[in-house]
């Protein structure tokens, strides 16, 4: 007697790319376990290739509170808490005007613009660009509705945090810490506002289920390989995957 699969499944399983979503979130996941951050930069390039940007948008905020329960914990305990809730706060109250956005624009635009947000992003870090001032409640805000702005818009939660927090002095590990923390609550925010506003084909969530699981055992890999002491050689390798993904995800390359 054959086996009966629900048709959303046979649906996801048949899904033109599902090979390459699962090898770019399996290195999204080791780049994030070992950096925290990193993930939406590597996938949503390659990812926005294979899905409307709504449903990558979704995908991506899910399987980031997936790969949250990997991380969270010991996250939670090295945070700077004040200042993660002003700017978890901040993102939360502007993701819906991200969504909007993406809702009205052409997905092709939206492609370019994700690439062109990595892409800066990267050049940044790279560069070694160095923020010399002091992040008040104002800057704080500011900086946390960016990322909210621009998280519902292309899936891209962390960019406009990782920029200051990569670009500054702090310790590695409060850096991690707080990336880590404020990636989930950004991604709660986003995955509440989309299934409050039904912007996502809900159908998504196999997709969410068969790439949760690759996602969270690399997350896992790459937690057990952190090492403050190789910072270095976790940036270098970060940059490269980011890299290639920003490349392959180029829409002039369709």
């Amino acid at each position: 007697m054959p086996i009966l699969m629900p048709e959303a499944l046979q649906q996801a399983l048949s899904l033109p790319g599902l090979g390459w979503l699962v090898l770019t979130i399996g290195a999204a996941g080791l780049v994030r376990g070992f950096t925290g951050f990193g993930t939406a930069m590597i996938f949503v390039p390659v990812a926005t290739q294979f899905l409307p940007i709504a449903d990558v948008v979704f995908l991506m905020a899910a399987t980031g509170i997936v790969s949250t329960f990997a991380l969270a914990p010991q996250a939670w305990r090295e945070c700077d808490k004040t200042e993660i809730s002003t700017l978890g706060v901040a993102a939360a109250l502007t993701v819906p005007l991200g969504l909007w956005v993406m809702a009205q624009a052409d997905t092709v635009v939206l492609r370019w613009i994700a690439c062109g947000i990595t892409g800066v992003t990267l050049l940044a870090i790279v560069t070694g660009w160095r923020w010399q001032g002091r992040l008040g409640v104002p800057g704080r805000l500011a900086i946390g509705g960016s990322a909210g702005v621009i998280g519902g818009m292309t899936g891209l939660t962390g960019p406009v945090v990782i920029v200051f927090y990569l670009a500054s002095s702090s310790d590695v590990r409060k850096i991690r810490a707080n990336t880590i923390i404020f990636l989930a609550l950004l991604d709660v925010a986003i995955v509440f506002s989309i299934l409050i506003g039904g912007a996502a084909d809900l159908s998504i969530l196999w997709i969410v289920l068969l790439l949760g699981l690759p996602y969270l055992t690399t997350t896992l890999i790459g937690k057990a390989l952190f090492d403050p002491k190789l910072e270095r050689i976790y940036r270098a390798a970060a940059y490269s995957v980011i890299l290639i993904a920003l490349v392959s995800g180029l829409p002039i390359l369709d």
